[in-house]
This record gives C-alpha cells, structure tokens and sequence, in this order.
C-alpha cells in the first residue's frame, strides 16, 4: 500500500500548502480502501486516479488553484498525474536531445525565427530558450475545464519546430570542434537540400526537374563574446540553383511547387538573413532588427514549412511585397512578448519592395523602397490533457502602406480601366488565421513529438493581389509505421483563388481582342493541390523525404490538366 507520505513528498514542508495536500492524499489512500467512486466525473477510482476531499481550492506543487465542484470527493487535477510514460519516452538511440530542443543554429530545421533562438541571459529563467510571461496567469486557457487544461509555466521551454533534416549532424568528427566554439559564443551549420520533381501526367511537358540550395547559417553569441547581456548577431547566406518545375511543364505562375526556385537570384552566395536580437526584461521582451524575411518570421509555423508547397508561409501571402518572402530579406524589426503563459504577441515594421528587387542580398542601396509594411500577430498556445498536447491558434494582420495600381490598369491599356468604377491605386491589407492542434503525443516530451491536424485561411486586398484567398487543411503525423517513431507522414490540401479584378482584368482583355499574355492560358479562376509526403529520419544528419503532388487547374484554368507529380526531397545537415 502507498502511504499518504510516498504520494505527496511535498507533505514533508512545514506549510499550509504541504498540510493540505498531504491531507488530499490521505483521503485518496482511504477511497481506494473503501472502492469510492467519484461522482464528480464517473470514473472508477484506482491507483491512478486519485480523488480529494472537498475545500475552496487544491494546491499541490506545479499545480493551479482551481475551484472544486460541490461535489463530496472529486479526482484530482491530471497534471498532478504527470503525462503518460508510454507517450513521453523517447525512441531508442534517438540524436534529438531529450529537452527535444535542438541545437543552434537550426537550418537543418524549419523555421524557428518566430521565437528567440539565443538562451535567455536570465540564468534563473526556467525557459531558456522560450520568453517568460509578462503575467504569471492564464489567458484564454483558464477558461477551459480544469481536467483539460494542463497548461503549466515549465512546458514552454521548448522552441516549436519539425526536424526537417536528420536530427544531429552527418560530419560527427567535428561535433568536438563545434562544442569548442560554441562554448566560446559561436555556433554555425552548414546543410544541402535537393528536390527533384518529376511531372508523370497532365500539365504542359513531361519531364524532370531538379533544384538545390546550400545554407550557411551562423550566430554569434556575444553575451559570451564580448560581455553584452542578450545581445546576439544572426546571419544566414544560401546558394540555389536548377530550375522549378512549375512554371515551363506543369503551366502555374502563381504558386511555386517546389520550395527551393529561382527568387535568390543566379548568384554564389546569396545573403538572406544579417539582424541582431536583443532579450530584455528578464527573458520577458525579444527584440530583432536588421535584414530578414518576414515571411520567416509571421504567419510562418514549421508544420507548414515541411511541405514543400507552403513553406515558409501560405502562398497567398507570399505573392505580396510587402511579405518579403523567404529568401527574399528586408530592412525590419520585430518585438515579440508573452502577455500571459498561453499567449504571444509579436509586432513588426519592415520596408517595402518589389520582390525581384536585389537578387543577390547584398545590393542594399539598389532597393526602392515603395512603403512600409505594419504587420502585428495573436497566438493562444494551450496544452490540453495530462499528456500536455500544445496548439497554436494564430490571428494575424499586415498593412502595407505602398500605394499600388489596380490590377486593371497596371496591365492593361488604360482605355480599358477608364470605364470601371473604383479603379484606382491603394494600399494592400492582408489577413491570416492558422490553427494546430497535437491530437495525440507519442515519443517525447518537445512539441513535435505527436500528430498535429492543422487548417488556415488567408485573404488579401483583391484590388492589388493575384491570389486574393488562400485556404488550406491537413495533418502531420508521426509513428505511423512501428519503430519509426521520428518518422513523419503529412498530407495537405490547398485551395487558391484568384482575385475578382484580375479575373476581371482578364474578361476585358478579351473581349477586347487583347492577348492575356503568354504565361495566362485562359480566365482565371481556382485551382487545387493536394501534396503528401513521408520523411524518413535516415540516420544523423540525413532525411530523406519522397513527395506526392496532385494540381488541379494548373495556371487556375480549365485548358490544362490536371497534373500528377512525384519526387523526393534530400536534406543533409553537414
């Protein structure tokens, strides 16, 4: 039998908080004794379910106060049970460490610039790598029941993101070089990532294509380096090169299928990321300013960036300037906040340009700078169940202050635009809700370790934009096949629609005799894609994933077929 004391170690401190929990034990040993049920919820009572006595509140270590109901025994709140064993132990020989944070930098990962990457300069912080609640309470959280809620202070200190390289490194015999440096505030990566694609039917041409990218990735710690509390230098440099499959063989203009194209420019060393991050206040305030994509930093999550189509955010965001698109970077800032445990805040200021503008990331004074863009973005962060699953439910909203031409007259010959109502230049707004939700966790204790259904929505001025609506939904999920635990199956369905005035735009044209253009093979309308893929952890330092994409409506037409891909993805992290 397990006495009163064993189940509550706290009981041995000579306070009110011990005397009371001890109590709750001692009544939970006698209704298991006795075979008493608990009314409350209609559970049978066994060792782990333990139940407690009637009083205003339970306190317990690592526990919230909760009001009990007027009920004469009640089980006692799940997070005191601890998660399952089953679903936090970690696979076998696994290289994730067993936090689940991975090490910095992380290019062998998808983004994780929406959270600080450095460690807090607050040694006493118990998140390190997470900030800390400005509010020591609950948000929208409190509001759930309290067997649902299991949200606690210390599960944010892990960063979210999806190993999308083998976790670990493949060139292991400088791992003892690596640990040299970054004890002395220097840590870098170095990862290739190929894509080839091939088009099986439909589209324009059969055929094949291929794409690349090397990624250098470095941060400089210099709270270790030069005694300034906070302060970290991050800089990112990339090389692409090949040519993407959409645009000659599939027919598709507006959505990239393939993550890695051509925006980095015909260039050796491209420079994507040069910013500073500063946290302040106690790990309570993280500031980042320089040169970045602000698509890496709003609207982004890496369930997105593990597909090939949506990384690094939805596509009806990226067709717009004012979301520099990864690797496309910008003149920015961002400062990101906890309010209260469950929610964050970030907001931004970045200058506007075309995206073609400096291709190479290095021409700084070639960019004209046409606005600015005003981005600010919600997060509610629950962790629901004893086995803590984490959501993340995202609202956000971006004003561009770049005036822009309607997409009538911006095309087409004025004479057209002249007999339209409400044809004019104006400022773009855009929108976007996101939602995941981990409905299962199985192989660790970090965010990734379960499967995640996931969904959003996307709306931008149609007045301005090509793809004014995005929405898109699917699932990520790991453990599919026995013993694969890191292993991840992801499917995702999206749908684009083409904007009114574009469409319209091109009705114009045509009754007019005007040509569309030759990259336009009729009104556009919608178009579909459904992509699937399966990322086998190889071995350290290796994923390789095979990938399946179904378009339909190439070019957002009806003259092209429907088109059926296949290919696989190859990402080494050196």
């Amino acid at each position: 039998m397990i006495s009163p004391r064993q189940r509550c170690p706290a009981a041995r401190r000579a306070s009110l908080r011990a005397h009371l929990c001890f109590a709750s034990a001692l009544m939970g040993v006698l209704a298991l004794k006795t075979g008493v049920a608990s009314v409350a919820h209609a559970v049978p009572i066994t060792a782990q379910t333990p139940v407690a006595p009637v009083s205003d509140t339970i306190i317990s270590p690592n526990s919230k106060a909760r009001a009990n109901p007027p009920m004469s025994t009640r089980p006692v709140d799940a997070e005191a049970m601890g998660p399952e064993p089953s679903a936090i132990r970690r696979p076998p020989n696994t290289p994730i460490p067993p936090s689940g944070v991975p090490e910095l930098p992380s290019s062998g990962f998808a983004t994780m610039d929406f959270t600080p990457l450095m460690p807090s300069e607050d040694k006493k912080s118990p998140h390190q790598i997470e900030l800390d609640a400005l509010l020591p309470s609950e948000g929208p959280s409190g509001l759930l029941p309290p067997r649902l809620d299991a949200l606690r202070d210390t599960d944010l200190n892990d960063p979210y993101y999806v190993p999308t390289a083998g976790a670990g490194h493949l060139l292991r015999a400088i791992d003892p070089m690596r640990e040299w440096l970054r004890k002395r505030g220097f840590t870098f990566s170095f990862s290739y990532k190929g894509e080839a694609m091939g088009l099986m039917s439909g589209g324009l041409e059969k055929g094949m294509s291929y794409v690349h990218e090397l990624t250098l990735q470095a941060i400089f710690d210099l709270q270790k380096m030069a005694g300034l509390n906070g302060w970290s230098v991050h800089t990112l440099v990339m090389e692409r090169a090949g040519k993407a499959i959409q645009n000659g063989r599939v027919g598709e203009y507006y959505v990239a299928l393939q993550e890695v194209y051509s925006l980095s420019g015909n260039v050796a060393a491209h420079l994507v990321d040069f910013y500073a991050e500063k946290k302040m206040m106690q790990n309570r305030l993280d500031l980042i300013f320089g040169r970045m994509s602000l698509t890496h930093v709003f609207a982004t999550s890496p369930l997105l960036c593990s597909f090939m189509v949506t990384c690094s955010a939805p596509v009806g965001l990226k067709q717009n300037p004012a979301m520099s698109v990864y690797p496309k970077a910008t003149w920015g800032g961002r400062l990101r906040f906890r309010p209260t445990r469950d929610t964050a805040v970030q907001v931004g200021a970045y200058s506007v340009s075309a995206l073609t503008d400096n291709p190479s990331g290095w021409s700084w004074g070639a960019e004209n700078t046409t606005g600015l863009s005003l981005p600010i973005e919600f997060t509610w962060q629950p962790f629901l169940t004893r086995n803590r699953l984490p959501g993340h439910y995202v609202i956000g909203y971006a004003h561009d202050t770049t005036r822009y031409a309607d997409k009538i007259s911006s095309v087409y010959p004025k004479k057209l635009a002249d007999h339209l109502q409400g044809t004019r230049s104006a400022p773009a707004d855009m929108m976007w809700v996101e939602a995941d939700q981990m409905m299962y966790r199985l192989g660790g204790r970090n965010m990734m370790a379960g499967g995640y259904l996931m969904a959003g929505y996307v709306h931008t001025t149609p007045h301005v934009a090509n793809i004014s609506d995005q929405a898109y939904g699917g699932f990520s999920m790991v453990g599919m096949i026995p013993g694969r635990i890191t292993d991840r199956f992801g499917v995702l369905y999206s749908w684009y629609h083409v904007s009114q005035r574009r469409r319209l735009s091109q009705e114009l044209a045509q009754e007019a005799g005007l040509p569309l253009g030759s990259s336009i093979h009729g009104i556009q309308n919608n178009s579909h894609i459904i992509e699937a893929y399966y990322g086998i952890d190889a071995f350290p330092g290796i994923l390789i994933q095979p990938e399946f994409q179904y378009m339909i409506h190439p070019g957002e037409t009806h003259r092209i077929p429907n088109a059926v891909m296949a290919g696989l993805k190859l990402i080494a992290n050196l």
